[in-house]
């Protein structure tokens, strides 16, 4: 309703405008004609029927000499006079209320007057804001036979029309501004009224939820559309609460499936690592090896930290809502990445510190799996490369400590980027992505972030920040 009354506004208020522009354009020419008609009749009786001279071109001067003076101020416009070759021969110059003509008729105009087949044009000008109509005929003696050229000018003067149109403007404005006024108090009380009933229906779908007990909505008056409404909400509410026991007994069950399987993930990832690094020392084992006490101290420490991040993980389960504990310590970020990195033997995994030490307030055991699952993934993305490069940069920033994993891999695919983090996701054949969802909460525990840019073909740079303290 309110569009209503503003768009009919508007557009009577451009009708309006234009409307007036075209009344005044027809005035200001059927003026002119009027005035035009006159003069002409009166130069015509002057060379008729007044004058003592004889009737030709070069006596047009001496013919007009003081009553082209008088003819102007009564007709209220500028009169000029030129010979047939557009020279000018007299005009009203002294008439301080037009515009004093030019000395010569452009040439073009002269054309144009010769071939225009009632010998009279128009033309329409406009200097310095003012706008000037002038008309260009031919002045014939008593015989018909053309002794001159008569140029008469006339100023429109539109200010009383303009001031005219701004009162209308103004007291059409008040008009419209009152019937918007009124049209937005109607518009209020009856969309008040019509509404009343659905907001209080949507008021009470506002207050809906699942985990709580819903009240039905009890009206007394209201429409039969609205009564429909309301007995559909009403039997919404009775469904939703039989799906809320269902949903609930459904989440419970499937967040312990989901527990075992994370379980079951984290116990399996130091496995692998665990079992290169047996095989390696198999296979490099050398009795006569005079370092070998030392070497077997390194395997055996690797084995006993994965061992640990395994029965971590055990005792975790048994307390769901715990997991994964936080056991905060004051460690050396560079040396606990460094033991993490120990188990992949790969030639390919660089590790490049920034600094020789780098303290934090920190849980050693979760600091392990978030870098070895990192690596690990970066490990699998490289196995198709001919030269395969895994980089691990630890970093301090200010208050964080920045740690990257990149590598020259496959890439992820622009089209899978979003679920990187999502539960059960995962781009591998084996396994069952719950290793990145596992290592981002560790990082989110401790307000840290994790994030990574990937390209296709390029590699992955995966960048997890932690707060030192």
């Amino acid at each position: 309703m309110i569009l209503l009354v503003l768009l009919a506004s508007i557009l009577i208020l451009v009708v309006t405008l234009y409307q007036y522009e075209e009344q005044t354009k027809d005035y200001n020419i059927q003026r002119f004609e009027r005035k035009e008609a006159i003069t002409k009749q009166t130069i015509e009786l002057e060379l008729k029927n007044k004058t003592t001279y004889p009737v030709n071109t070069e006596n047009l001067p001496k013919i007009f000499k003081e009553r082209i003076y008088e003819i102007s101020s009564i007709n209220k416009l500028n009169i000029s006079i030129y010979d047939l070759n557009g020279k000018l021969l007299k005009n009203s110059m002294a008439s301080a209320f037009e515009k004093v003509n030019t000395d010569l008729i452009p040439e073009h105009v002269l054309i144009e007057l010769i071939q225009n087949s009632n010998h009279r044009i128009l033309k329409n000008s406009q200097e310095e804001g003012i706008s000037y109509q002038s008309s260009y005929t031919y002045i014939n003696d008593p015989k018909f036979k053309r002794i001159g050229i008569l140029k008469l000018q006339f100023t429109q003067d539109n200010s009383e029309i303009k001031y005219e149109l701004r009162k209308f403007i103004s007291k059409l404005s008040l008009v419209y501004l009152l019937m918007f006024v009124i049209a937005i108090s109607l518009a209020y009380f009856l969309s008040s009224y019509i509404t009343r009933s659905i907001k209080k229906v949507s008021d009470k779908m506002h207050q809906t939820r699942l985990n709580k007990r819903n009240e039905k909505i009890l009206l007394t008056e209201a429409s039969s559309e609205i009564d429909t409404l309301v007995s559909a909400y009403n039997n919404m509410i009775d469904e939703l609460q039989e799906s809320a026991v269902k949903l609930a007994k459904s989440e419970r069950e499937q967040a312990w499936r989901e527990m075992a399987k994370q379980v079951a993930h984290e116990i399996k990832n130091p496995l692998t690592p665990m079992r290169l690094s047996v095989q390696s020392f198999e296979q490099k084992f050398n009795p006569e090896d005079p370092n070998i006490r030392e070497k077997l101290a390194d395997y055996s420490q690797t084995l006993i930290q994965q061992i640990d991040v395994m029965s971590s993980i055990s005792s975790a389960f048994s307390d769901f809502a715990k997991m994964p504990t936080q056991n905060k310590e004051k460690i050396d970020v560079i040396s606990v990445v460094k033991l993490a990195l120990d188990i992949f033997n790969e030639d390919s995994v660089k590790f490049l510190p920034k600094e020789k030490e780098l303290f934090a307030n920190l849980d050693k055991t979760q600091l392990i799996r978030i870098v070895t699952n990192l690596v690990k993934n970066a490990s699998q993305a490289t196995e198709n490369q001919a030269n395969p490069l895994i980089e691990v940069k630890v970093i301090s920033e200010g208050n964080d400590i920045k740690i990257t994993i990149s590598d020259n891999g496959k890439g992820i695919y622009e089209e899978v980027k979003d679920l990187i983090f999502e539960p059960k996701f995962t781009t591998k054949t084996s396994g069952m992505g719950l290793g990145l969802p596992m290592i981002k909460n560790i990082i989110e525990a401790y307000d840290g972030t994790i994030s990574f840019s990937s390209k296709e073909g390029i590699g992955t740079v995966f960048t997890v920040i932690l707060p030192k303290t």
